[in-house]
């Protein structure tokens, strides 16, 4: 197994990380936030004091961070204690331009620079069965990461090309949450109970897991984050930018963005991107 740096226990982060104790990887990790980073110690982690503590000697270097640049500062911190041959995959979503920025950081260091985000929410990254989206060198000491991570690896080219799927895969999810969370919130306001108008779409052509899973938490009013309104918010920005890279339109993208700022706004910021729903409502 490999030695294993990970920067970042978020919820994903977190996740991966006792899915890669539990397979037998040796890991340092590090957050922001020290205490965040914490629980995983009485799981097996060493908790690292600065990124660079964490990434000395690693096999390899993973960073599932907030965005590009915090991606970009915290292996700037790394930087001392980077070593040429190192394996860094990239698992954050951090979009287009910031990827190419941090392909140029790799190189000047000599690390393997492998593209892949991951798809999927804190349920899958809990039960390591996240859809590992790799773009890049397929260096054999990823193998036993992203099996441990992950119940499925799509292997898509170069770098740049898991990131740019990971934009199209999830553009649909943020689409479907808001329209969702609009439908549910038209219903309220019309005396529709969310039980019936789940019942009319269980069992159809418009159902599916994920939709199941949104209508509940909305119907429950439980918004535990498993992707919260504001790491949606930031996502909807990176697939407008690359959108306009592009030259295509991404309508439901930006008025979705619109509904999660709001949402944020009135302090919805940290809870599921399901709670989207509250932007539908006067304050």
């Amino acid at each position: 197994m490999s030695t294993v740096a990970l920067l970042g226990t978020g919820i994903m982060g977190a996740a991966m990380g006792r899915n890669l104790l539990r397979t037998g990887h040796r890991l340092s990790v590090w957050n922001r936030t020290r205490e965040r980073a914490l629980p995983l110690q009485a799981d097996g982690a060493v908790v690292a004091g600065t990124p660079a503590e964490a990434v000395a000697g690693a096999d390899v270097i993973i960073t599932m961070l907030a965005d590009g640049p915090a991606v970009a500062q915290a292996m700037a911190q790394a930087a001392p204690a980077l070593s040429a041959g190192q394996v860094w995959a990239q698992m954050s979503t951090v979009g287009v331009r910031a990827l190419d920025e941090l392909g140029a950081l790799a190189a000047g260091h000599g690390l393997v620079f492998v593209d892949a985000p991951v798809q999927g929410t804190r349920q899958p990254a809990e039960a390591g069965t996240l859809v590992v989206l790799a773009a890049g060198p397929r260096d054999p000491r990823l193998a036993s990461v992203f099996d441990a991570v992950g119940g499925k690896v799509v292997h898509v080219g170069e770098v740049g090309a898991a990131t740019r799927l990971k934009l199209a895969v999830i553009t649909f999810g943020i689409s479907l949450t808001s329209a969702l969370g609009e439908a549910l919130a038209l219903a309220k306001a019309l005396d529709v109970p969310a039980a019936g108008f789940a019942e009319v779409v269980t069992g159809g052509p418009m159902d599916s897991p994920f939709a199941q899973a949104k209508i509940a938490a909305i119907a429950a009013g439980d918004y535990t984050p498993s992707f919260t309104v504001g790491n949606a918010e930031t996502a909807t920005r990176l697939i407008a930018e690359a959108a306009a890279l592009a030259g295509v339109s991404v309508d439901l993208t930006e008025a979705a963005g619109a509904r999660f700022r709001r949402a944020e706004a009135r302090g919805h910021g940290a809870q599921d991107m399901a709670a989207g729903y509250f932007a539908s409502f006067p304050d």
